[in-house]
């Protein structure tokens, strides 16, 4: 009995050789079916890096689309600030009719001495109708209130900005873990085919001895089971690929989420290095951090709009009308139209608002420091969550690496029971035992990488080094 592992490379299955005198056709299909399963899984048509998926992620999300459109919105509300700035150009006209002419009292006796000096007479001013037409500019010269506003306008873009990178960064943590379980899905698979290749090689072993009545039914029932589990590992470990595949398109808006035929590039997982490198604490690469910091400069500005509110403004104005007056209709009545203009300044002086200036002020101050104080504690659970990531990062590739020495181990010694049950001088219930042991080592050492995948990526992320998975 031989047993050979011709597999060229880690993505193009598992093809295995087996030698068995006694072996049956349809067992000899078994391990083909396995190795053309394998390889319709691992032989995809194209290849997806963690860049691409991130970069598609951006770029085909709604809501990433959405964010951008409100970044654009607030540019566009700037560049409509910076208008009024510009001239004020305004046209009234009115048409009125005056059914009752206002009535002014004149003291005649002032302006006739034949009159008491008290007389008085009331007398119409005004005709029945009247016409005007306008013509009005305004040019403001100065204004600090539009300039208050302006800054804000610019201000609030960034923070915007910084919410949208923010949720752009929340995605790229949520592409890069699903990758990542598609690299770690990828490897179960290629573990469960192996597992199921040796628990099947086991089966026969006792089924031979079996077949010349050296074997109890039950041991090898118990063979069986192992078996039967391992194929159950493999099946669910494909199918749980295609799941993990599947949800990466929809992360990164491909509508075509039943092409799930692709590979992913593993080069870029590596947490021992990472961690060996000692990454530096990045503030400024982590948006959530940069928008309180912009928070706080908002009510710093804010509470110069308010002061702004009670500072002179200045404006130059100019006046081109006419006014007609008629007692009939008759919007052309010659020598009834009469002309006005004028060219002056135009200056405003706020006294009183109707607002309390200062509890508003102190207001925006308590925010200012609000937004300090919650940046500080941001940033110190940041760095918490780095130095908790890093431990147990540390602590589970140490477990790994205890999980895989075991695994060769107890490989080691399952090739050496089965050489043994072969020559009597094992039982097969060991041999069992030790198949069922060995499975269970791996299904650790599978559940400690995930483990690791996440803290890796958690580390990355609270030391605002995320971007070296997209750069």
């Amino acid at each position: 009995m031989q047993l050979s592992n011709t597999s060229k490379s880690n993505t193009s299955g598992l093809n295995w050789h087996f030698n068995f005198q006694n072996i049956m056709p349809n067992k000899v299909i078994f391990f083909v079916i396995i190795a053309a399963l394998l390889s319709s899984v691992t032989r995809a048509q194209n290849n997806i890096t963690l860049s691409q998926a991130i970069n598609s992620a951006w770029a085909n999300r709604k809501n990433i689309q959405a964010g951008k459109l409100d970044i654009a919105i607030r540019k566009l509300q700037t560049t409509a600030l910076l208008k009024k700035y510009w001239p004020q150009l305004s046209f009234e006209y009115n048409y009125l009719f005056n059914p009752i002419l206002q009535t002014s009292i004149l003291p005649i006796g002032i302006f006739n001495p034949s009159f008491p000096i008290d007389a008085t007479k009331a007398i119409q001013f005004g005709t029945k109708w009247s016409q005007s037409a306008d013509l009005i500019l305004m040019q403001p010269l100065i204004d600090q209130t539009v300039k208050a506003q302006l800054k804000e306008s610019a201000l609030q873009e960034k923070i915007t900005g910084a919410s949208q990178a923010q949720t752009e960064y929340e995605l790229a943590y949520t592409v890069a873990k699903s990758y990542l379980d598609i690299c770690l899905q990828e490897r179960q698979i290629q573990v469960a085919a192996a597992d199921t290749a040796r628990t099947w090689i086991s089966y026969l072993l006792l089924k031979e001895k079996f077949n010349t009545q050296r074997l109890l039914k039950s041991e090898l029932n118990k063979a069986k089971v192992n078996h039967n589990n391992t194929l159950q590992k493999l099946k669910d470990a494909i199918s749980q690929l295609v799941e993990d595949k599947v949800y990466l398109l929809f992360l990164m808006g491909r509508p075509d989420i039943e092409k799930a035929d692709f590979m992913v590039d593993t080069a870029f997982y590596k947490p021992g290095r990472d961690l060996r490198k000692a990454l530096l604490f990045q503030k400024d690469s982590i948006p959530e951090l940069k928008q309180l910091e912009l928070q706080g400069k908002l009510s710093v500005l804010q509470v110069q709009s308010e002061k702004a509110k009670y500072i002179p403004s200045l404006n130059l104005k100019g006046h081109l009308g006419a006014n007609q007056y008629s007692n009939n209709f008759n919007p052309v009545e010659p020598n009834s139209w009469f002309g006005s203009s004028y060219i002056g300044i135009d200056l405003k002086l706020p006294i009183l608002f109707g607002e309390d200036k200062q509890s508003k002020i102190q207001q925006l101050h308590q925010q200012e420091i609000q937004f300090s104080q919650q940046r500080e504690d941001k940033s110190a659970q940041y760095t918490k969550d780095a130095f908790t990531a890093n431990l147990k990062c540390e602590r589970v590739l140490e477990q790994i690496q205890t999980f895989q020495d075991n695994i060769e181990l107890q490989k080691e010694t399952i090739e050496i029971m089965r050489e043994r049950v072969s020559e009597g001088q094992e039982t097969a219930s060991a041999l069992n035992t030790q198949e069922a042991e060995l499975q269970s080592t791996e299904a650790q050492k599978a559940a400690a990488e995930q483990q690791l995948s996440l803290y890796w990526l958690d580390y990355l992320k609270a030391m605002g080094q995320l971007g070296i998975l997209w750069k």
